[in-house]
């Protein structure tokens, strides 16, 4: 059952019928239990399957994270095992979004139809350190709730300062002002099956729900109730928020689409399994 403040959230902005997008889908991570964190790690198939790229950050305080990416043209998907990333983030059923910007400045605009909505953004700058504990900025973002149950969201742009690092290792602009997802991302992909993200869903507590809610809006994204959830379409890739309580969160199924067809196949990883093929798609379920 969707909650009657999640609902009135939906149903309170209708979709701005020819603005231009300013947020896409990004990346979503997952908090799994350690066999199947390690399953993927260890993989031969899984390397096969996306450019996958196993790694340790420093981020903004000294916090840092160890996660497993599974990487394609524009998006991507994050996992982590328990106690991967501190704090609650590295509990059993924890999960998060991402949500970019493709042009320079836009996290401004989304910030201001926040507050216009009667929101209040918190902002946070992150920072990467590569090694030699000078830490470079790396995205601005923006985000609803300061605490949260399992799941947050957030919006980002990254930063002009970690686009002109060759250690990030990001393409040159393909317009002016131009901060999207694929410059972000290497073009590793190719030699993979996995191009993109195209479905994510995440059950999530009313409480997490009601502070992303507003942040798809502000993005542009069209957003709906379906099937006793929450769902959000426009730019290439689908997500669903099922409201669950605290116990039952957490990610629970990723759809890919493929740089060719195949024919089907059945991985066994951990407690989860991936179903690629038949033809241009693969199905994650956790």
């Amino acid at each position: 059952m969707i909650s009657a403040a999640v609902l009135v959230v939906v149903a309170a902005a209708p979709v701005r019928a020819g603005e231009r997008q300013l947020l896409y889908y990004n990346h979503a991570w997952g908090t799994l239990d350690r066999a199947t964190a390690d399953a993927v790690e260890h993989s031969g198939y899984v390397r096969e399957f996306a450019d996958l790229e196993i790694r340790t950050t420093t981020g903004t305080g000294g916090r840092v994270w160890t996660g497993r990416y599974l990487r394609g043209r524009e998006t991507y998907l994050e996992i982590f095992g328990l106690g991967d990333v501190p704090g609650q983030d590295g509990e059993a059923g924890a999960a998060g979004l991402a949500l970019s910007t493709q042009r320079e400045s836009d996290i401004e605009e989304v910030k201001s139809r926040l507050r216009a909505g009667g929101a209040k953004p918190v902002e946070f700058v992150q920072t990467r350190d590569f090694g030699d504990g000078k830490p470079v900025p790396w995205f601005d973002s923006t985000y609803l709730a300061k605490t949260y149950d399992r799941f947050g969201a957030w919006a980002m742009e990254i930063r002009d300062e970690y686009f002109a690092d060759p250690r990030g290792g990001t393409e040159p602009p393909a317009f002016p002002g131009d901060v999207g997802r694929e410059r972000y991302l290497p073009d590793l992909y190719r030699a993979k099956l996995m191009r993109d993200v195209t479905l994510v869903h995440v059950d999530v507590t009313a409480r997490d729900l009601a502070a992303t809610v507003p942040l798809l809006r502000a993005g542009d994204f069209s957003v709906r109730t379906e099937r006793g959830a929450v769902v959000a379409t426009r730019g290439g890739t689908t997500m669903r928020f099922g409201e669950k309580p605290v116990g039952q969160t957490g990610l629970k199924r990723v759809e890919f689409e493929l740089n060719r067809a195949v024919a089907r196949h059945v991985e066994r990883l951990g407690t989860s399994t991936l179903v690629v093929g038949p033809g241009k798609r693969a199905v994650w379920n956790f």
